[in-house]
């Protein structure tokens, strides 16, 4: 909780930290503190200026939660594909409509934005579907991304021919927004739009509009501005998936984080590289 945070950050010498904010005015009450170590991956949550400024540490648990995610995008896809979640609630709920059509994601065309761990582990998966693959990065890697079935692409031309589009860039100034209402256009009225990255890279009220008029197929977000998305309008619509940024939520990512955050954690402490 916020406030047992700001009581005891000011007595630590190292903090374990999920996606809560360090923001200048908290870090500057960790008089003692030596490094932020980090449950996750990503960066955007901490102010990087003052704790540099500070000299704080900041550490990140790269790949320990990549498994997880890639699971966890590729379910979102083939949920959203198929709207098991609307159909699961409307039976729950005592209806007896037809099943909703969905598409099939067999031999179809994966866009994946971002090929780090996570994004090349979707790919991966996606191989067993037999996917066409439509890559973009700003550090690509063709060889892998050749290997299977795939190439490298402009983000218009990724949008404009991919099923399904998965993202897995980090939040900056340059992504923030990037699926906006031109993008959403660009994709295919049956196409599937999966977030498991972080809450604005999409435009979300340009994503309502998207959806609720047909404009694409389907989203499955993780990722949303505001986690979890309960009061959004995205939450009104049958063809939106939403998850309360689950994407680690395994036993294994769980333990892989937790074990490589503790040992950051004390290889700052004891002055060694990590």
């Amino acid at each position: 909780a916020g406030g047992v945070k700001e009581y005891l950050l000011p007595q630590a010498d190292a903090v374990i930290a999920g996606l809560e904010p360090y923001d200048r005015a908290l870090l500057s009450t960790a008089k003692k503190l030596k490094v932020i170590s980090r449950y996750g991956v990503g960066y955007d949550q901490v102010d990087l200026e003052a704790a540099r400024e500070l000299g704080i540490r900041v550490t990140i648990t790269p790949g320990a939660n990549s498994d997880s995610v890639a699971d966890l995008a590729m379910a979102l896809m083939l949920n959203a594909a198929r709207h098991v979640c609307h159909m699961d609630a409307v039976i729950r709920a005592g209806g007896h409509d037809k099943p909703v059509t969905g598409v099939e994601m067999w031999k179809k065309t994966l866009g994946v934005v971002g090929t780090g761990r996570i994004g090349k582990g979707v790919i991966q998966r996606a191989s067993g579907f037999q996917m066409k693959v439509l890559a973009n990065d700003a550090y690509p890697d063709p060889a892998f991304v050749e290997a299977h079935n795939g190439k490298y692409v402009d983000l218009d031309t990724l949008f404009r021919e991919s099923d399904f589009i998965t993202l897995h860039a980090p939040l900056t100034e340059e992504t923030r927004n990037m699926v906006d209402a031109r993008r959403l256009a660009e994709m295919k009225p049956k196409a599937v739009l999966v977030n498991t990255a972080r809450g604005g890279i999409i435009d979300e009220a340009a994503l309502y509009e998207a959806l609720r008029t047909g404009e694409i197929g389907a989203a499955g977000l993780d990722a949303t501005e505001v986690e979890p998305a309960c009061g959004s309008p995205l939450a009104t619509l049958p063809n939106c998936i939403l998850t309360p940024h689950a994407g680690a939520a395994t036993y294994e990512a769980g333990y892989n984080m937790g074990m490589m955050a503790a040992q950051n954690a004390l290889d700052v402490l004891n002055g060694r590289d990590c």
